[in-house]
Parts: structure tokens; sequence; C-alpha cells
């Protein structure tokens, strides 16, 4: 019999081209197993000589392009999209649900099996369900302060919407449907790979660590928690980074149980460790020896998936989503680059908290992490912070959601594609459908070939920055990338900043557009803009319109003016784009955002 076809990943070393070899380390070594003793040349009828085993990034890369990750309610969201006939809800949803993203390209849905405690039916830890009768709406009256919810009324409203959502897995627990297991069934009814992804320290009942039903029992319990996962100067819920302790055993234990139980009791090829749910770990400053312990707990969940491929004769898949400051992340415990080096890790995905980070350096991150591992481009439902308006839908919104948008989703993926990355994990983009806002719906037929930067060139496309450092409790420093705006120019101060887009071919019948928003109140005189290098442009267009629509919104909020400046689309380098500013005025201003257009020339 063939050895585990990951069975040599374990080591980083220069892989043997013999057929033996190949057929033992190759994630496609099932395949060409069966394959190659009919592989003959055609003018002597003898053996072909071997191909090059594929690296690993390779083999990856090979099936897994398109992901699209969808956490413990991506199905219960909206069940008048996924279940329109109604009725108690069924496994009808979760088909028609991996169907849409079928359909629409998606070659990998990354499924999350948990927050802090399990949402499917684990038999290990437990279960969010747990204590829960149809109807109890008392069961949910701890967790209102969680959700933002204090005045009565409001927490009334809430345990009565809570009832409805969470009456839907009772649905299908009394149904007999573990709907983790079915999320796999339909996955392979229509060829696309399942993968399970963890989070690794949720804290969604932060707020209220004893009341919360959300809470795992050592969460509960303050001896399990960090203590130093803050610092003074930190805006924000302290609370909020009081998550578990990895130095303790007991939180290994819990945690290396759950992925034990959905690595081998389902059917499952790939796991990701959700690190941005929360980037807690370790105590901060850790030691070598903690890092060390923490490196050594990781390989022992790769043994388990290089276990479960050697059984099922298909690779199994081991990465983690994580924050793109590495050095960051190794002072919590967890050294991502000597992971990656020594082939612990198959794949990482460097992300944003909630919000998409549109200079994420793809480029730097494949120095560091060495050829081997995939590294996917992370594209968040939230565009930045830029406060716009719908005023023909009566809506308003402080973040755009990027699945209303084509144009922000091919700008955000085609810049992280140019830097290098193997292909683009969607995250939270069911979000949109989440807010049922007039005009604002997730459009999945956008995710077909938005992987491919060869289909992304020549269409338009809208760049955007990320924004603020703190607000509205959707982002998470010292682990989010520092944000290049909002930036203030005194009088005759320039400011450059960059962004990551890919070149356009010519006689596309495209334009480039730099937008420029500064608050209205501000005394704006020159503001010359130079790209790439560009003689200044000040000939400028005042507006009140985005670049694109995003969905129903349309405009810019009251307090702001945008400022257009055109350039030739030829100054677009693959890679890193340069725009810089210049107040030529006497008075200051605040450079809210910039914003970029790949637009048809009208």
């Amino acid at each position: 019999m063939l050895a585990g076809p990951l069975a040599a990943f374990r080591r980083a070393r220069p892989m043997k081209n013999t057929r033996r070899d190949f057929l033992r380390v190759s994630a496609l070594g099932v395949t060409a197993a069966a394959i190659l003793p009919r592989n003959l040349t055609a003018d002597t009828g003898k053996p072909a000589a071997p191909a090059a085993a594929p690296t690993p990034r390779e083999a990856i890369t090979a099936r897994h392009r398109n992901l699209f990750n969808g956490d413990t309610c991506v199905y219960f969201y909206n069940p008048e999209r996924w279940q329109p006939e109604g009725g108690p809800f069924s496994a009808r949803a979760i088909h028609r649900y991996v169907e849409e993203l079928a359909t629409n390209g998606v070659d990998t849905f990354i499924i999350n099996a948990n927050a802090s405690k399990a949402w499917y039916p684990s038999k290990v830890i437990p279960t969010i369900l747990d204590g829960y009768r149809r109807g109890d709406r008392e069961f949910f009256r701890g967790h209102a302060v969680c959700g933002g919810f204090t005045k009565p009324d409001e927490v009334e409203q809430y345990m009565d919407r809570a009832v409805l959502f969470f009456n839907q897995y009772l649905d299908l627990t009394e149904a007999g449907v573990d709907w983790l297991a079915e999320t796999t069934k339909a996955c392979r009814q229509r060829g696309v790979a399942p993968w399970v992804s963890v989070r690794m320290n949720d804290l969604h009942g932060h707020r209220n660590f004893q009341g919360s039903f959300f809470n795992h029992p050592l969460l509960k319990d303050p001896a399990m928690r960090l203590k130093r996962s803050t610092y003074p100067s930190m805006a924000g819920d302290w609370t909020y980074r009081e998550g578990l302790n990895y130095e303790l055993p007991e939180v290994r234990a819990m945690m290396f149980a759950q992925i034990k139980e959905v690595v081998e009791d389902y059917d499952y090829e790939g796991l990701e460790l959700d690190w941005w749910r929360q980037p807690l770990c370790c105590e901060p400053h850790a030691s070598a020896a903690t890092i060390a312990m923490m490196s050594d707990w990781f390989r022992s969940i790769r043994a388990l998936t290089q276990r479960r491929a050697e059984k099922t004769g298909r690779p199994f898949w081991f990465g983690m989503r994580i924050p793109g400051r590495l050095e960051t992340l190794k002072t919590i415990g967890i050294d991502i680059a000597a992971l990656c080096h020594d082939g612990t890790l198959d794949f990482v995905n460097p992300s944003g908290f909630w919000r998409t980070a549109w200079e994420m350096p793809h480029d730097e991150l494949r120095r560091d992490l060495g050829p081997r591992p995939a590294i996917y481009g992370v594209i968040e439902d939230g565009a930045n912070a830029l406060p716009t308006l719908g005023p023909a839908a009566k809506v308003a919104r402080e973040i755009r959601f990027m699945s209303a948008s084509r144009e922000l989703l091919y700008g955000n993926a085609a810049g992280k594609l140019a830097l290098g990355a193997d292909g683009i994990e969607w995250f939270n983009l069911y979000c949109t459908d989440q807010s049922r806002l007039p005009g604002l719906t997730t459009d999945y037929t956008m995710l077909r070939d938005a992987h491919r930067l060869d289909f992304l060139r020549g269409r338009e496309k809208h760049y955007a920055f990320s924004d603020k450092s703190y607000g509205g409790g959707l982002s998470l420093p010292p682990f989010e990338l520092p944000p290049p705006l909002p930036v203030i120019l005194e009088s005759h101060w320039r400011q450059a900043v960059r962004l990551p887009m890919c070149a356009e071919p010519a006689g596309k019948g495209l334009r480039l557009l730099v937008q420029v928003v500064v608050k209205k109140s501000d005394p704006v005189g020159e503001l010359p803009v130079s790209f790439n290098g560009s003689w200044p442009n000040a000939t400028r267009t005042a507006t009140d319109r985005l670049l694109f629509p995003c969905g129903s919104l349309t405009h810019h909020a009251a307090a702001h003016t945008a400022y257009n400046y055109e350039f030739p689309l030829a100054l677009i380098r693959e890679g890193w784009n340069e725009i810089e500013l210049y107040n030529g005025a006497s008075g200051t201003i605040t450079v809210v955002a910039v914003e970029l257009a790949v637009k048809t020339a009208t």
C-alpha cells in the first residue's frame, strides 16, 4: 500500500524525484498511482519518466484557490433566502447554500464549527444548545449585554429574536441532522472541497463571562484567562482581550479534543485555526520555552491531520487565519515563520479583523515564510470606515459591505493577487444579507473567477485604503496593520500612501481616477496629487458621489467633500503604487480617504 500522501511533508527538505517518493509525498499521489501504470510513451511503449513531484504549495493550489469561509450561523441568518418555502428549518437550506457557492465557482468551502462552545452536536465539549428548551427566552437573557442590548425593551426584543434563531438549530437536531456533517455531504455532491475552521479564542460573550450562554466553562474561570493581553493606552473594553490562556494545559487539552473531533469524526480535508477570533494565545513577551511549547502543540495537530490523510487516502491540509504582523503573533507564542519553514503549516490566510486589509504585504510575507506554504489573500466584508449614504434607499453606513460591490471585490482581489497571493479566501461576505438593509445584498455571482488575475485585468475596479486604528470594536491593535489614513496635512505638508494594484491592458476604454476625500469644513486650496511619481496634477472635480455605488450606497456623508483627479491608465504598476498628496493652501486639512477607480470612460 502507498504511504500517506502527506507523510513526507513533516520536514522541510528537498524532495526526491523518484517514482516512489513522488507517490509517497505528493498531495496528488493517490491519483498519480492510479494513472502512472498507463503512462507509456507513444513511440517505445516503455514507461514514461516520472514527473517531478509538485511542491506542497503547487499541490494545494492545484485544487484550492477560490475559498469561501462561512461561520457557524451562515445558513441560519437568512432562512427566507435559503428555505423560502418556510416550515421547520431543514437540510435543504444547507444544500441550497452550498449549491450557490458551487454554481459561482467556489472550489473550497471552509465552515466554522465553534465559537467558545461547539455549535454542532459535539461529544467532547459543551455545545451552544446545552440546557436550551424550545421557547425558553430566559436562556438568552444573560447574553443580551454582550450584543449591546441594555435597555429593558431592547433586551426583550433580543430574546424574542434569539428564540426564533436558535429554534432553527433545534429543528435540525430534532430531525437528526448534524449540520456540520451535512455540510460535507453537500460539498461532496457538488465537487466542492470541505474544510473546517476552528476559532481559537472567541469572545462573543466577554461582557458577561458568567451569565452568557456563549461561554465555555473554562472561559468562566478567571484562572484560565489571560491577565496581560492589553496595554494601558489601549482603547476599548479590556474584557475583549481576556481570552483563554494557552500556556495552561487545561486550555490546550480542551481545544485539542475539539480539533481532534472535527478532524477524525467528520469528512473534512482541510483545517484552519482561526487566530483572528481572537488573536489571543499566551501572555505577551512569551519566552522561547513558551513558543517552543506552542509549536510542539501545533505539530501535534499536524500529526492528527496526517493520520487522517493516511486513513482516507487524500491530503488533509493544515493552516491558520492570522493577522499579518508575524512578530506580534510571536510575542504571544505563535511562531508562524518557524511553523511554515519546518513544514507544519500548509497555508496561511493573513487578514484584518473585520475590515479588509487593503495594504497586506503578501510579497513581504512570502519572503518571510518561504516558498513552501500557500498564502491566500483574505477579503473581509468591511471595506473601511468611510461613512456613506444611499439617499434613494434612505440608508447610511459607516462601513460599506464589500459583497455588495463587484468593483470593490475586484479591486481588493487584484491588489492581493498582484503581490503574489495564491488565491482568495472570502470572509464574512454573508454579513451583507444579515443586515437586511434596502439595496444591500450579497451577490454570490461576483465570486466566479475573481481569484484569477488574468480574469480581473481590464475590468472595472474600486480600490480603497484601510483607516482608523480604533472604531466600532472592529479593529484590534496591535495586530492590525497600521492604517495609512486619515492623515492631517498642515500648510505645505506632503504625504505619500501606497497601495497594491494590478497593471491594466491598453485598448479597453478604461481610465484611472484618484479620489481624495476631505472634511467639508476644511479650507481646501491647492491640493495637487501625484501618482507613481508623475508630475503633480492640480486639476480636480468636486463631487459628493462615490467612485462606484456599493449596492444602494451612492454618496459620501454630508460632512465630507470629494475631489476627483484623472491620470493615464498606463501609470499603474503591477504591485505597489504610490499616491502623493500636497497641501498647497495656508490652512490645515484632514484627508479622510483616498480611493481609486479603474473605470470605463464615459
